[in-house]
Parts: structure tokens; C-alpha cells; sequence
């Protein structure tokens, strides 16, 4: 058959793409009908992709390499998030614990405040406790390492206060106890509790150095003063025999006059106690009282600013003498603030030239 110049057969393929071409590619398809198909690859092409395939070779090889590293690392993060998570539930168990040592630390020292109370009371020696009647803290050293090291080492230095402020309180206790067996009298005669119920009155003057609400001098203020409600009743902090029930005479003593009306008890033979600015007066003097009597009533009598009682607990000394003590530390009812510290000032006895001396007719 002839043919046109410029012509192919489907054998030839086109005279100049096979010329330029580095590489060529026939597809046969199965019906012969549709002809033969041609792919021409020059020298750029054909590098282009076996480079190509290289690079995605080396692809493949590459993450299968790295694969496994890959997954230990997320693992591994997965794992760091676990115990992450784990070490901030132990960090808040591990505050808890702290704040219920710090709770059971407080009560220790507060019993030992009580107790330190008790020892003062009944004149037991306390020359084996610490400074104000309880052992000294345990020295604290500065936390090391991470929050939780610190944590842990302030744990483990109140775990050993507390036991060391628990083997006191039991020395205390077992002190206490053997002096209460032998000493029945001294202990109801020792003016422990409060003269007024501790839900009826606010303390208005300390004990100790004041400025004087008339004066407005500096002086000693022998006693404490509680503010309350006229007519509510005083009791008796302990056994007693009334030395004085009534005003003392202005002509005999100022400064007893002050006093408005008056009852004095005299507690055993280690205490005298005197409640001042009465309203009524409800025993006579002789008459013996239990604790927990009711001996008067808030009254605003005498050098009085407003209705409160004048509350004074003397202590005779070796002398005899009647010397003034804080009543808080044998109000063992109540709690005061600052009794650690207060413990430690009534160690102090005032001198003779700072209080007035108990007359006869009251000291007898």
C-alpha cells in the first residue's frame, strides 16, 4: 500500500520523539483495534524518576527505621503524663497529711499549754520542761531538694515534735495524777475554774502594768477585770471560808474603798481569792463555800467604768506574804490567747511596792 511522504505505519512510531528520546515505553492494549501506545522518556526524565523512586525508597526506609523510635517516644510521654498525673495526686495526699500533722501539732501544744497550767496551779516543779512548762520545738532545717523533699522533711520534723510533745503530756499526766491522789484538799482548794461562765463576760483589763482608766497614771492592775452583764452570777472557783463580805470602810483604806462591794475568800492555805465591783452580795463572812457556790453578782460598784467583776487570786508566799498572781493561769475552764506566753510572765513576781497589801481584816 502506498503511503503519503511524511507518513508512518502503527509499527513506526514517530521518526523524531524516538530520535530525541533516552527511552521508550510501548503499551499493547488487548483489543489490537485501539492501536498501540507510545511513551517517550528523555535522559532528564528518566533521571527525574529514578530519583524520584530513590528518594521514596530512602522515604520508606527511613521511617521504618525511625518507626520504633517514634512509638517509645509517644509511649514514653504517655507514660510521663501517667506519672505526672500520679505525682500530683501523691503531692496533694502528701499536703493533706501535712495539714493534719499541723492540726494534731496545735493540739499537742495546746494540752501542754493546759497542762503547763495545771503544773503552775498545784506548784509542781517544772525545771525538766522547757521554757513556759513544755519541752523546746525540734530545730527546723532549711527544705532541700524539691517541693516535695521539703514537704516531706517539715513532715518528718513535726512527727517528731508531736512525739516528743506527747511523752511530755504522759509525764505531766502521771504527775498530776500521783499529786490529785495525795493532795485531795490542795486540789479543791486551788481556784481553778472561772468565776463567771465562759460564754458571759470579755475580759477588759489584764493583769499586770496598765494605764488607769481614772488616773490615767501608769500603774499595777493586781487583778483581771471581766465585763458582763449586772447581775450575773459569780461563782466560787473553789473551796473556801468567806474573810469579808461587804464595802470596806473609805476612813480604813482608798484604795480598798475603790474596790466597791467586796467578797474575799480565803482558798486553803496557799490562796486568797477577791472579787470586786459586786452588785449583791450573797454569803456572810464565815460562811464556807464549795466550788461552783454562787457567792455575788456583777455589779458596777465603787471605782467602777462599767458592770464587770474585779477578779484577784493572791498566792501566800514563803514569807506569808499575800502576793498577786495572773488568775488566768489557774482559769483552767478557759482558754486565753497567748498562754504559752503568758506562762512564761507569770514566773515573775510583782514587787511589794507595786500592789496593796491584803488588810488584816481580809487576810486573816
Amino acid at each position: 500500500m502506498a503511503t503519503r511522504q511524511g507518513s508512518r505505519t502503527p509499527d513506526q512510531g514517530p521518526p523524531l520523539a524516538r530520535r530525541r528520546s533516552f527511552l521508550e515505553i510501548q503499551y499493547h492494549p488487548g483489543n489490537i483495534r485501539r492501536g498501540v501506545r507510545y511513551v517517550f522518556l528523555t535522559r532528564r526524565q528518566v533521571g527525574g524518576w529514578v530519583t524520584g523512586a530513590v528518594l521514596w525508597v530512602a522515604f520508606v526506609v527511613f521511617g521504618l527505621a525511625v518507626m520504633p523510635a517514634v512509638v517509645r517516644n509517644h509511649l514514653d510521654q504517655r507514660r510521663y503524663r501517667e506519672l505526672e498525673a500520679e505525682r500530683t495526686r501523691e503531692g496533694e495526699r502528701l499536703q493533706g497529711f501535712l495539714e493534719h500533722l499541723a492540726e494534731l501539732e496545735t493540739q499537742s501544744a495546746q494540752s501542754l499549754v493546759e497542762m503547763s497550767k495545771i503544773h503552775l496551779a498545784y506548784g509542781l516543779a517544772g525545771e525538766s520542761q522547757g521554757q513556759g512548762g513544755y519541752p523546746p520545738r525540734a530545730e527546723r532545717t532549711a527544705g532541700v531538694g524539691s517541693i516535695y523533699a521539703g514537704d516531706v522533711e517539715r513532715g518528718q520534723i513535726s512527727h517528731a515534735e508531736i512525739e516528743g510533745q506527747v511523752e511530755a503530756l504522759r509525764v505531766f499526766l502521771e504527775e498530776v495524777r500521783a499529786f490529785e491522789a495525795a493532795n485531795e484538799d490542795q486540789v479543791r482548794t486551788t481556784p481553778s475554774l472561772s468565776p463567771l461562765r465562759s460564754d458571759a463576760f470579755v475580759m477588759t483589763s489584764p493583769f499586770g502594768t496598765r494605764r488607769s482608766p481614772f488616773t490615767k497614771e501608769i500603774d499595777f492592775h493586781a487583778g483581771i477585770d471581766l465585763a458582763a452583764q449586772p447581775g450575773t452570777p459569780v461563782y466560787a472557783p473553789a473551796d473556801g471560808t468567806v474573810t469579808f463580805a461587804g464595802r470596806f470602810p473609805l476612813r480604813q483604806s482608798v484604795a480598798w474603798w475603790r474596790y466597791g462591794n467586796l467578797v474575799a475568800l480565803r482558798n486553803g492555805e496557799r490562796f486568797m481569792t477577791l472579787y470586786g465591783h459586786c452588785d449583791q452580795i450573797l454569803v456572810k463572812v464565815g460562811q464556807k463555800v464549795e466550788q461552783g457556790d454562787v457567792i455575788s453578782t456583777v455589779g458596777d460598784t465603787g471605782w467602777s467604768t462599767n458592770p464587770h467583776l474585779h477578779y484577784e487570786v493572791r498566792w501566800r508566799d514563803e514569807a506569808g506574804e499575800w502576793v498577786p498572781v495572773d488568775p488566768r493561769i489557774y482559769i483552767l475552764d478557759h482558754r486565753w490567747r497567748d498562754e504559752e506566753r503568758m506562762l512564761i510572765r507569770a514566773r515573775r513576781a510583782p514587787s511589794s511596792q507595786e500592789f496593796q497589801p491584803l488588810p488584816r481584816v481580809i487576810g486573816r
